[in-house]
């Protein structure tokens, strides 16, 4: 009997299992589905991954612990002033997130006026000379660098899965994204949003993350079960639904830079971070854990329209460009 490749849908996203890729039993139905949910709302839900439970539970128990430290503690991994080296810790209120918005007045007057409240800690890999990691002095806080480390390595298979999987949907050979995403130039991120008044967010005083694409070829996220995330409708601008947690999935979003590289075949789709559902306590939103997995492809790859995604008919739309070029140009808005 074959197994089941699209298994529930949250609002229209669908819930996919990787089961009959990894065991190979059904590569191509799997590929396609997953292509085609990227095609039609930028975002996919995925079971059967082969992450295990417990060691995501394991990393949000690390970051539970992590944010709960003394801020001076927290401050010992400062990240950088610059928005382009995404590593260390950011207190709340320090970066905020926007949309193609590139002028440092524009950019100063909108972190005043909503600061995103989060604090956040980013990891890369170990040998990126590029941008090196910013870890805690050792013995404040043993342990947390490797578990931080293990999860990145954890999170690029999956990575590398997917990649795959996208590859065969588009009638690719199997490796053909994969060859583009060798180094890897990623960024784990841990994310904290405390508690705060939900008339403050309703008001747009501060903000959880407010409405943005990512910007590389795909996002992973694992989130808690509060809730929060909300995906735009991409026929429909400004209609915001909830991706509500599923339990044991992984939420796969495809990013600015892959949309590109497709010739806007697939969606990078506008998302963000509000008080959840009736879930606040006398008017305070419940504190919430989400870790992403941002891929990028290699920054020294330039890369062109994939095949298949350009005809006579509906031309490339975009020229060649370094994965480098183009993320460091967004990166460099969002702190």
């Amino acid at each position: 009997m074959a197994q089941q490749v699209k298994v529930g849908d949250v609002n229209g996203i669908p819930i996919i299992s990787l089961a009959a890729f990894l065991n190979a039993s059904n590569k191509q139905a799997v590929a396609e589905a997953m292509l085609d949910s990227f095609k039609t709302i930028g975002f996919v839900y995925l079971v059967d991954h082969g992450v295990p439970k417990e060691k995501i539970d394991g990393m949000f128990d690390w970051s539970k612990k992590f944010f709960a430290l003394p801020a001076e503690t927290k401050m010992l991994a400062p990240h950088p002033p610059s928005g382009t080296h995404h590593r260390g810790y950011s207190p709340p209120g320090k970066e905020k997130v926007v949309q193609h918005i590139y002028d440092e007045k524009e950019l100063a007057k909108i972190r005043a006026k909503a600061p995103d409240a989060k604090e956040s800690f980013e990891v890369g890999r170990e040998e990126d000379a590029a941008m090196t990691n910013i870890w805690l002095p050792d013995g404040v806080f043993p342990g947390f660098k490797e578990a931080c480390l293990d999860f990145f390595w954890v999170c690029r298979e999956v990575e590398l899965t997917i990649l795959r999987a996208l590859s065969l949907g588009l009638h690719l050979e199997e490796g053909f994204l994969e060859k583009f995403h060798t180094a890897p130039d990623n960024q784990l991120r841990l994310l904290h949003y405390p508690s705060v008044r939900v008339d403050d967010l309703e008001r747009d005083e501060i903000a959880r993350i407010g409405a943005h694409s990512d910007f590389g070829s795909i996002t992973l996220l694992m989130q808690d079960n509060v809730g929060g995330l909300e995906v735009e409708n991409p026929h429909k601008p400004g209609e915001f639904t909830p991706a509500t947690p599923v339990e044991g999935a992984i939420v796969v979003n495809a990013g600015d830079f892959l949309m590109r590289w497709s010739n806007d075949m697939i969606k990078s789709t506008i998302h963000r971070v509000r008080a959840p559902p009736n879930a606040s306590k006398e008017g305070m939103t419940p504190e919430r854990y989400s870790i992403p997995y941002f891929c990028s492809a290699d920054y020294s790859r330039t890369v062109d329209c994939l095949p298949g995604t350009f005809t006579e008919k509906n031309p490339k739309k975009y020229d060649p460009i370094s994965s480098g070029q183009y993320i460091m140009s967004r990166l460099a808005a969002t702190y």
